[in-house]
């Protein structure tokens, strides 16, 4: 089970540079009295395809050689991930398959379909979306890219704090939202390089906190029964990123959905920002009255992404 490096991850960053937006860092003095601190928004929604999963679907696929990548690549995804690798082969000029459930929402159909990727429909359920992608790997030859459990994804994600450490270089604290734990992960690498009083602290929704159970017992729990407005947190860390996590994250904090909602609210009221719930977590726990030790610190919360139906977006801002 291979771990990135920090300097795969800078690798990383040279690899992507040419194809990956480097994100903004903004700030705002309502939400830095709101909480105490000195906030600092790494804004991964106006990355490509509106959320961080490009960047390391853009190393995955780069990283690969010419005979490796001339069948092309495949995932199993209904999110962000889906809609990246998509970006990133026909970037590459290679074709992504895409297996994704059949009842997946047409919206994140479409935006695949757009990005040159080729849906293969499955039942939804995983054991039907791993069987599934075997026979496409199997038929096709496509190289498979996990959305998180793989080292090059891991590496490319942590190009996110890579950047905001090289603008932001005095922060005591980075707030992450924690699904698979790619994202953390490679923030967490970042972290321990660059200083070893840099903390990383991750966030969950109290409605999918396996990995809170998970680092707090010490045991890899998997995704049982998870339900939450932060749909792209909702699957379980792997061995990999579970290893990681347990070695450089401080500690998980829980937020409850109607506090989700209201970061979320806060952030396009306040700031403009139109973020998915996922995006809305690590504010959301700075919010919670759980971290109050953080009162007058710099802390760079990363906002994973903004792919987020109008439509629901209208509905939680009125709500």
């Amino acid at each position: 089970m291979e771990v990135p490096t920090i300097d795969d991850i800078r690798a990383a960053a040279k690899r992507i540079a040419p194809y990956a937006h480097r994100t903004p860092v903004l700030t705002s003095a309502t939400l830095d009295r709101m909480t105490g601190a000195h906030l600092y928004f790494k804004c991964e929604s106006f990355q490509r395809v509106g959320a961080f999963k490009f960047r390391g679907a853009a190393n995955a696929v780069f990283s690969l050689s010419d005979g490796e990548a001339k069948n092309g690549v495949a995932t199993h995804s209904s999110g962000n991930h889906a809609q990246a690798l998509s970006l990133a082969a026909w970037m590459r000029g290679v074709p992504a398959y895409v297996v994704m459930p059949s009842n997946s929402p047409e919206v994140k159909q479409a935006a695949v379909r757009e990005y040159g990727g080729k849906i293969v429909h499955c039942k939804p359920t995983l054991k039907d979306r791993e069987e599934t992608l075997q026979r496409v790997v199997a038929e096709t030859g496509a190289h498979f890219v996990h959305a998180y459990d793989d080292q090059r994804v891991i590496a490319g994600q942590g190009t996110v704090a890579l950047e905001l450490l090289d603008e932001r270089p005095d922060l005591d604290v980075i707030i992450v939202s924690v699904g698979g734990g790619g994202l953390i992960s490679g923030t967490s690498l970042v972290a321990r390089a660059h200083s070893p009083l840099l903390r990383v602290i991750g966030a969950e929704p109290e409605g999918a906190d396996d990995a809170f159970r998970s680092l707090r017992d010490n045991v890899l729990y998997g995704a049982k029964d998870h339900k939450s407005i932060a749909d792209g947190l909702l699957t379980a860390l792997s061995e990999r990123t579970f290893s990681i996590i347990r070695q450089g994250v401080q500690k998980i904090v829980l937020v409850d959905e109607s506090l989700i909602v209201y970061a979320l609210r806060t952030m396009f009221t306040r700031m403009k920002l139109v973020v998915e719930p996922s995006g809305a977590v690590p504010l959301a726990a700075m919010l919670s009255g759980k971290l109050t030790e953080l009162g007058g610190r710099k802390v760079g919360l990363i906002i994973s992404g903004g792919n987020i139906d109008p439509r629901t977006l209208a509905q939680l801002i009125e709500s």
